[in-house]
């Protein structure tokens, strides 16, 4: 589901969103180890792999951040109206992701305060990207600063 943007004033504690899927390819992992340069062979030697704990590739932590913060963008409620991402805090990798695995992300707001200049805001928001039996793959905090409404 999409929605139009928000700002600030429309963000209280305990507010939620929910992404829609995405699944994760075999070319999405090959993808990302080319272009981050992370070849390590748990993400790309299937053989390799095999003999892991997990049996088979297994995507990048990073990739799974990455898509949980664009289906987050895609929701809408942030275009126009961020302005600065604040930083990453307490992000565990939880289980892994592996190429089929569709995953969406629910988005938490749970704390929002001010700025001193009182034109923007800092939400403390926490994502839970969610695999498709519903099990955690990776959860933390993301801190945005937004704009208040013009």
């Amino acid at each position: 589901m999409t929605y139009g943007t928000l700002y600030f004033e429309d963000f209280a504690p305990g507010q939620s969103f929910v992404t829609q899927r995405r699944t994760i390819t075999e070319a999405d992992i090959v993808s990302f180890a080319g272009w981050s340069w992370d070849t390590n062979q748990v993400h790309t030697d299937a053989e390799f792999a095999k003999a892991s704990r997990f049996g088979e590739p297994i995507a990048h932590g990073m990739l799974g951040m990455s898509v949980a913060m664009g289906l987050v963008s895609r929701l809408g409620i942030f275009e126009g109206s961020s302005i600065a991402l604040l930083g990453v805090e307490d992000w565990a990798f939880r289980a892994p992701i592996l190429a089929g695995d569709s995953v969406q992300c629910r988005l938490e707001i749970l704390n929002t305060r001010l700025t001193s200049k009182g034109d923007a805001g800092v939400l403390d928001r926490r994502f839970t990207l969610l695999n498709q039996r519903g099990e955690v793959v990776q959860e933390g905090r993301i801190g945005l600063m937004v704009l208040t409404r013009p």
